[in-house]
């Protein structure tokens, strides 16, 4: 086997969506427990803007850096001692490793045996690159972490990003109601479309009394949030006494604050809690494949761009917060 030419997505500097470049970049032939995998498609993360913007939790490795922790491909090559792939294996990016290191936007991309997990045959591959992170991360944070059961009420912030929208269909699979919350009046009709059992618009309705009304002033059982800051607060409100609260971002950048409607669980949720081991990611990936399988999961695609060269227009969509679920790009 012998180092390849493909073409990537590096960044050199912070900054916007303008400081994606794309590049011809010497992809080296895979070393022992790697594989080399051929790209489908992308799909997009808020967490990469972040990145790209040197707003994430860490920073990047600059200049040069890489980007992109979901794709789908096929397994082209493998390096000594990775028996369980083989050239051909469809597979998804598990979304588990360093971002200017190993990041997935481009053509052809090196990763370790456990960066990889088995993609369902007869997933295409824009459904598969929409689906992992998404449903992983709703899998581990509400079923994993809060132990989401059947007949639960659980407020999901956010709800028409990737997650959310995956996570109405996770607590719909789990027998629970998903009652979902959109800034504006625009995306309402769409999440009761995408199976959300009711809306909260929070530009023109109070969380904490929406939700009490709509649980017959009980509160919500668990609170799936993706935003933090000082409306964490509130919505700690509208959970029941002894409720289990899950952050999972920080859209909002400003400290979150705690409600005293004690008693309470909170979570500070991380994907690679699912990702960084193989019991956890071997538990995912069957969660995801029976339902991709099964028909319960369906990714909800915002929008399809063809060509790397659309990888600055696929993260301005991101940042225009337009969009319902997942921006793909086909390389």
């Amino acid at each position: 086997m012998t180092s390849t030419t493909a073409r990537t997505v590096l960044f050199h500097e912070l900054g916007g969506p303008d400081v994606l470049k794309t590049e011809d970049v010497e992809i080296p032939a895979p070393g022992p427990g790697q594989v080399r995998v051929h790209v489908e498609a992308l799909g997009l993360n808020r967490a990469e803007a972040l990145f790209r913007a040197g707003t994430y939790y860490y920073q990047p490795t600059l200049p040069a850096s890489r980007n992109g922790y979901e794709a789908a491909g096929t397994v082209e090559s493998v390096g000594e001692g990775v028996t369980a792939l083989a050239p051909g294996d469809l597979v998804m990016a598990a979304g588990n490793f360093e971002l200017s290191a190993h990041g997935v936007y481009g053509e052809l991309v090196l990763l370790d045996e456990s960066s990889v997990v088995p993609r369902p045959a007869g997933v295409d591959a824009v459904t598969a690159a929409a689906s992992w992170v998404t449903y992983s991360t709703s899998y581990g944070a509400l079923v994993r972490t809060a132990g989401m059961a059947p007949g639960d009420q659980v407020l999901i912030t956010g709800a028409s990003s990737g997650v959310g929208t995956a996570a109405l269909q996770v607590a719909r699979r789990s027998g629970a109601v998903p009652i979902a919350t959109t800034r504006t009046e625009a995306k309402r009709q769409r999440l009761l479309d995408l199976g959300a059992e009711h809306v909260i618009v929070t530009e023109q309705e109070d969380v904490v009394k929406e939700a009490k009304r709509l649980t017959g002033g009980r509160g919500v059982d668990i609170v799936f949030d993706a935003i933090g800051g000082p409306g964490f607060r509130a919505l700690g409100d509208a959970a029941v006494p002894g409720g289990t609260l899950v952050l999972y971002g920080f859209l909002d950048r400003r400290p979150a604050e705690l409600s005293w409607n004690w008693p309470l669980t909170v979570h500070g949720y991380a994907n690679p809690d699912v990702t960084r081991s193989a019991e956890g990611r071997h538990r995912a990936s069957h969660y995801l494949n029976s339902g991709l399988t099964d028909g319960p999961l369906r990714p909800v695609v915002a929008e399809v761009f063809d060509g790397l060269d659309r990888i600055g227009d696929a993260h301005r969509l991101m940042e225009r917060n337009t969009h319902t679920g997942k921006i793909v790009v086909r390389p």
